[in-house]
């Protein structure tokens, strides 16, 4: 049988390997999120049929692997064979695009001051963002969505030692893995203040900042995604804002709220934007998910606050304006979002595939 994995397919894209990714999904599938880069050609009815002619009309480099992808890694394979018989060196992903949900790449981040080192981590189909922070031999994470062994190996590589784990907030559409990277480096676990989770951590507040070496990370309470949600601030330059502030959008209010809590968290979020609008203009803005595939480009997904300002009408608006609009905006939630809060809530893993819990693309954002 010919497969590859998704480590496989992950490095030959960082690496800028030349390959030919072909999606064989139904078009709406296609639509909620896929592999950047890839063809689409919609043959999932024709090919699960064993069609002989289902990809006849699919033209492709002849110099190149060809990697066949659909939602499970199942009918991927009758594409496979079907591009072999034509002479392609064609392979299936293994697992299709759930598996491929924890595929990530990397991409620098420039600081200003060049007193830290930060590398943005993206889950590229599931649009998570996390960031590794490093100054002198120590780093930090924030919003850690992928296995720990992922952030020790980095941070191994550049030098560093993870020693302090930020969540900016209790998290609906992916695992934390904040609590288990703590647990594998021996790092400190830090978590905005609440009530919510039943396991021991240390507790930001508006305001506190950490010592990381030459550089300070200062916690700005931003209450509006999630009453909890906060933004945190390397040394007046840098804002890492998880599902607060995104370059093309703002959060979403009404995860685990009823109509009247979302309409107060709408309201919280108005303020908490604001008050993040009045840091200088050039402040960079570095948020926790994307709402698109990430490219293995490394270029990092980022804006400044001038620029979302300018961007984004939603911004400009009254209070009531702002309200009304994300009220008539606010988008499906994200599948099994109630289940992936309670194993957050308690710090425990899922008994069942975590891609299977965590398949689709991302939802925390109002565009």
């Amino acid at each position: 049988m010919n497969t590859i994995s998704v480590e496989t397919l992950r490095t030959w894209l960082e690496e800028g390997r030349a390959v030919s990714i072909v999606d064989v999904r139904p078009k709406t599938e296609r639509q909620e999120w896929a592999i950047p880069g890839s063809f689409h050609l919609d043959a999932y009815e024709a090919l699960k049929a064993h069609d002989p002619e289902a990809l006849v009309s699919l033209a492709l480099p002849t110099d190149r692997p060809v990697v066949t992808v659909c939602a499970a890694g199942k009918t991927s394979q009758i594409a496979a064979s079907q591009l072999c018989t034509r002479g392609f060196q064609a392979l299936s992903l293994e697992g299709g695009m759930k598996a491929w949900s924890l595929a990530w790449n990397t991409a620098v981040v420039s600081v200003p001051d060049g007193m830290a080192g930060v590398l943005q981590i993206r889950r590229t189909g599931k649009g998570c963002l996390s960031y590794l922070i490093g100054a002198g031999d120590q780093a930090t994470v924030i919003d850690a969505s992928l296995d720990p062994d992922i952030y020790l190996q980095l941070a191994k590589t550049c030098g560093w030692r993870i020693t302090h784990v930020l969540d900016t907030h209790i998290h609906a559409d992916h695992l934390s893995r904040a609590r288990q990277l703590a647990q594998a480096s021996g790092a400190h676990l830090l978590l905005p203040h609440q009530e919510r989770v039943q396991f021991p951590f240390r507790a930001l507040r508006d305001g506190d900042t950490l010592s990381l070496g030459p550089v300070s990370l200062t916690a700005l309470h931003t209450p509006g995604h999630t009453l909890e949600s906060a933004c945190y601030l390397l040394n007046h330059t840098l804002l890492f804002t998880g599902d607060t502030l995104f370059p093309t959008g703002v959060g979403r209010p009404d995860l685990e709220a009823n109509a009247q809590e979302t309409r107060a968290h709408a309201t919280a979020l108005y303020h908490s934007l604001h008050r993040l609008l009045a840091l200088p203009p050039e402040t960079i803005v570095l948020p926790g998910h994307s709402s698109t595939p990430i490219a293995f480009d490394g270029v990092p997904v980022l804006t400044t606050m001038a620029e979302a300002q300018a961007q984004r009408s939603v911004l400009q608006q009254t209070q009531e304006e702002f309200i009304q609009s994300l009220l008539a905006r606010i988008p499906p939630t994200p599948p099994n979002y109630q289940h992936i809060v309670r194993l957050n809530e308690l710090g425990q893993s899922p008994e069942r595939d975590v891609t299977e819990l965590e398949a689709g693309a991302n939802r925390c954002a109002i565009q």
